[in-house]
């Protein structure tokens, strides 16, 4: 049966135009009719058409059609090129952002003469300072874009992160505990950012959990890097979390210096020197990135990757009741665990383990995390369901904790241990109320 195009009438199955663009099975499809007007999924084409100055404007192509296996060969293309390094950075992140937790159990605390009370503080202006940041870095990664901001971050933080090898006291702790939380705060919700470009709403929800993954990932790997390092203590007269934050700095820097080369801005500017003169993707790869996305949520078409936010925008989104909700979750949800994550190795060594063993302990706890997340990211996909998954995540907190309010002093360590690590280990929604 021969389909209509707009622009020259009716298309036999055997010409050009149906040989470039064979049948999609995928449910974002065109579908044509005989009024020669273009819709996808139902809709009329001028609903989807991005505005001239987008980035993939000129592979935008309304009857562009595509089979299912093509699509999928592409996500898995996207899933090794981006998804994968996105990964890493992550992991970058985490290992600046965690490193406090075992430098804490090589006595750091005592080493600055610094009570535990300060060291509350310190982290009290860390995420104070993180969560005051975002807002500001999407308006700079929009400016920019985020294949730009993200590698300045990365750089950036790396630098103080070295810079804690250094610390003299509270005052340098305070500093640089600020510093970390301004310069980290907008780098996961850029990421989230710049994955969509490249990913369709439903497909990033299992990303998401890939790239917590990846800091859960940190948290264990850095547990044996911990391990390793902080026997150095000694060495050239340097504790060993100095030499922790020194060597763990300098590997972040490495990674955000790749990356400022590595990142394409989008979809369809993947040429350059270090990426391949020929880009990553062939002229029609390009056209069902463009079009899958547009298809997906045309909304991404109307701006494009260097436009800032404007205040009308700013406040469109502010007075978006619908996301309240959201909002809400987010800065709440992880409270019953946050308290035992902080402060696990801390606990642990007061419980009587010395540095290494409370160092290698954490490693069963991050490994429950990190089966959990990946698990319950994938249920709550297959039952496309959000609110039932999170609120398992407080039921399964809750015994928890009212078992480490009630247990009693004499109690054994690895009793301690087990209800802690549990809690450590709890389902991360993330990902799923994220998206």
């Amino acid at each position: 049966m021969a389909s209509v195009d707009p622009d020259h009438g009716p298309r036999e199955p055997g010409d050009a135009a149906a040989e470039k663009y064979p049948r999609s099975t995928d449910s974002g499809q065109s579908h044509h009719h005989g009024t020669g007007e273009v819709y996808a999924t139902g809709g009329l084409v001028s609903f989807y058409e991005p505005i001239a100055t987008y980035e993939g404007r000129h592979r935008y192509d309304p009857t562009a059609e595509w089979t299912e296996q093509e699509e999928k060969r592409l996500v898995r293309r996207l899933d090794m090129k981006i998804c994968t390094w996105v990964c890493g950075m992550f992991f970058a992140l985490q290992l600046d952002r965690g490193n406090i937790t075992q430098a804490l159990s090589d006595n750091m605390l005592l080493d600055l003469g610094l009570s535990t009370n300060e060291y509350n503080y310190g982290m009290t202006l860390f995420y104070v300072s993180f969560l005051s940041a975002e807002l500001p870095s999407q308006m700079i990664s929009k400016w920019l874009g985020p294949d730009v901001w993200i590698p300045i971050q990365m750089v950036s933080w790396s630098i103080v992160a070295c810079s804690q090898s250094r610390l003299t006291g509270r005052s340098t702790f305070y500093l640089t505990r600020c510093l970390l939380g301004l310069i980290e705060g907008g780098f996961i919700p850029d990421v989230v950012l710049y994955l969509s470009y490249f990913y369709k709403s439903r497909e990033l929800p299992i990303r998401l959990s890939f790239f917590w993954g990846s800091y859960i990932s940190t948290n264990i790997l850095s547990a044996f890097l911990a391990f390793g390092i902080l026997h150095m203590r000694g060495l050239t007269g340097w504790a060993g979390w100095r030499w922790l934050f020194a060597l763990e700095g300098a590997l972040t820097a490495i990674i955000g210096v790749l990356s400022w080369f590595y990142l394409p801005p989008s979809p369809t500017q993947t040429k350059s020197w270090f990426r391949g003169k020929e880009g990553w993707f062939t002229e029609r790869e390009e056209v069902i990135m463009v079009n899958r996305i547009l298809r997906d949520d045309p909304g991404k078409g109307g701006m494009h990757n260097r436009q800032g936010l404007t205040p009308s925008l700013l406040w469109a989104a502010l007075t978006d009741f619908d996301l309240w909700p959201i909002y809400i979750l987010g800065l709440t949800w992880s409270i019953p665990a946050t308290p035992v994550t902080a402060y696990l190795t801390l606990n642990l060594k007061a419980l009587g383990f010395d540095t290494f063993q409370t160092n290698l302990l954490t490693v069963p706890a991050w490994f429950l995390f990190l089966i959990q997340l990946i698990f319950w990211t994938r249920v709550s996909e297959t039952i496309n369901n959000r609110f039932l998954i999170v609120l398992m995540c407080q039921i399964y907190m809750l015994p928890l904790v009212i078992a480490l309010e009630v247990m009693p002093p004499t109690a054994s360590p690895w009793a301690w241990y087990a209800v802690s690590a549990l809690l450590v280990g709890y389902p991360y929604v993330h990902a799923i109320i994220g998206t």
